[in-house]
């Protein structure tokens, strides 16, 4: 079943997701876009602003039906004064838009560095080295939607603040969340190391999995992983395949020979 989305908002839309959305889906939704920079696709029609001053975005929200939150500091090293503006202030107004405009979904760009730390246990932090000794990709455990947050830097920390925020707003106020840790995309569009072999996702796998949050109904609130199905990823698929039907196209093993 598919929801009535057609008019859709994405913040950040200058970004690297945002320009495999519109190219992508440019002819399934009314894409209009938010940055804080003029936009790089003329097509799309762009409010210019800080999401951190919500007098000066909030007009963009209105008509909209779904909003895909894709802007935020994404520097993994990001510093605490342009994490508070850029990623906590501005996720907190995007959703507080959201419910003033009448928006019925959200779409949010998190990331697996909401739990980060996690990856540097076993056997996690042998993978992403390439240590595959002993193990057999079948039966590693997977990092799932239920495991403890654990940050593992101020970037990550506004991540799972946003998760927080889309999971208040759900509870309290009926807004459809959908909250997408996402692994490694990239302009390169493939691996470029031995981790990103098994944390890559690929544009059309991200897009995808985007397309399906927009339109699965019945969604009430709930946190997926954004990675493509590579054959050591540690992150697990199965919840958006069983709830979404995610059907990722692409491996990261295909390119281990580039490495």
């Amino acid at each position: 079943m598919t929801s009535g989305v057609r008019k859709v908002l994405v913040t950040g839309s200058g970004g690297l997701i945002a320009g495999a959305l519109v190219r992508g889906l440019g002819d399934r939704y009314d894409f209009t876009g938010q940055d804080i920079g003029p936009p790089n696709y003329p097509s799309v029609p762009t409010t210019v602003g800080d999401l951190s001053d919500m007098d000066g975005v909030r007009k963009a929200f209105d008509g909209i039906d779904a909003v895909v939150h894709l802007g935020a500091d994404s520097r993994q090293d990001a510093p605490w004064g342009s994490v508070l503006p850029n990623n906590l202030i501005a996720t907190r107004n995007v959703f507080e838009a959201c419910r003033d405009a009448g928006v019925k979904r959200v779409v949010y760009a998190s990331s697996n560095h909401a739990v980060g730390m996690h990856e540097l246990d076993e056997p996690y932090s042998r993978i992403r080295v390439g240590d595959y000794a002993r193990l057999d990709p079948e039966t590693v455990p997977q990092i799932d939607h239920t495991v403890q947050i654990r940050p593992d830097g101020q970037y990550g920390i506004s991540k799972a603040f946003g998760e927080a925020t889309g999971a208040y707003y759900a509870e309290n106020f009926g807004l459809q969340v959908a909250c997408l840790r996402i692994g490694t995309v990239n302009r390169a569009n493939r691996p470029m190391d031995v981790r990103q072999l098994a944390t890559w996702c690929s544009h059309r796998d991200i897009v995808q999995l985007i397309r399906l949050c927009l339109e699965h109904e019945p969604l009430g609130f709930d946190i997926f992983y954004g990675v493509s199905d590579n054959t050591w990823r540690f992150w697990d698929i199965d919840h958006a395949r069983d709830v979404l039907g995610y059907a990722p196209e692409d491996n990261g093993e295909d390119y281990r020979s580039s490495i």
